[in-house]
């Protein structure tokens, strides 16, 4: 227990950092951030617009009582207004968010169910026919540029076999099945990457545990070879695993913006691309706070997943 809140005591302290350090960054950009909002195409902004801008955005009150309104703000879970179309930016991410976790949890799904156990395969066949043909076929895959990746899975499976769209977006309580199947080729394109990353981790894992001097005692003592693997092996190889899988789910988090630009899937990495372009200093704010509160969650979760799998970690 005494492990669990210290962890989670970390991770709170550790969304405050970040939260501080977004806010002092924007604040030290070279140039008026309202001026930056404001400016299209070198011509300079009104000045009557900047001030009012800036009074909005509340950059006239001295940094302290920025500072202090802004975590205010924060403990409310009010991420501001967004400047172009003045609603709530917390409704949006909260709309789009989930739709961004969907893909991502479809796409490790999906790379944990092929990846390892490729992985344990090689392992256990280290230097075999088998062991060489999938490490090959993982470098290959790491080689392919998602955006390459989901234009040939388009070109194949949309437009030539016409099995399943090219793209868009159905939600699915209008319509679970073209929801699916909308899911399936962007998850996918993200799943043939990340199970590269499970599939080395994996192989790593399981041939360092395989050398431990447990494994050659439960050898020794006549133990069935898959006795040994299930019991002793698999076990003992997850932690690294785990780790791994969770700071890609993270990564992830703002690192699907190409998968949903070719598949045109409206989740959170589009609408931060959108709120950059658009100078949205609020909603880049609230996004940015956002994937960053989760990559913390996440890591919290695989440390704790990480105690269960190895009590050590806990008594450490």
């Amino acid at each position: 227990m005494a492990y669990v809140l210290r962890r989670i005591a970390i991770s709170v302290g550790l969304i405050w950092l970040v939260a501080t350090l977004i806010f002092l960054v924007l604040r030290m950009i070279p140039g008026d951030p309202a001026e930056l909002l404001l400016s299209s195409g070198g011509v300079a902004p009104d000045p009557a617009q900047v001030l009012e801008l800036r009074e909005r955005l509340g950059l006239e009150a001295p940094i302290l009582q920025q500072y202090l309104g802004f975590i205010g703000q924060l403990l409310r879970l009010d991420l501001g207004t967004s400047l172009t179309d003045d609603y709530p930016v917390i409704d949006e991410i909260a709309k789009r968010l989930p739709r961004t976790i969907e893909l991502i949890l479809a796409a490790t799904l999906l790379a944990v169910s092929v990846g390892m156990p490729l992985g344990v395969m090689a392992a256990l066949r280290r230097g075999s026919g088998m062991d060489r043909a999938l490490s090959g076929l993982a470098s290959f895959n790491q080689s392919l540029p998602v955006f390459v990746t989901g234009t040939l899975l388009i070109l194949i499976f949309a437009q030539q076999l016409r099995w399943v769209p090219a793209g868009g977006y159905v939600a699915f309580a209008q319509d679970p099945v073209r929801h699916l199947t909308n899911l399936l080729m962007p998850a996918i394109t993200i799943a043939i990457g990340l199970s590269t990353v499970v599939f080395r981790m994996t192989r790593a894992s399981v041939l360092e545990t395989l050398d431990r001097d447990w494994v050659r005692t439960a050898r020794a003592k006549g133990l069935a070879p898959r006795h040994v693997v299930r019991r002793h092996v698999l076990r003992n190889s997850l932690g690294p695993v785990v780790t791994v899988i969770g700071l890609q789910m993270g990564t992830l988090l703002g690192g699907t913006v190409l998968v949903e630009y070719v598949f045109n899937w409206p989740g959170l990495s589009g609408y931060l691309v959108r709120a950059v372009e658009q100078r949205n200093y609020p909603e880049v704010q609230g996004i940015v706070l956002v994937i960053c509160a989760l990559f913390v969650f996440l890591n919290l979760v695989v440390d704790l997943l990480y105690a269960v799998l190895d009590p050590r970690v806990r008594h450490g």
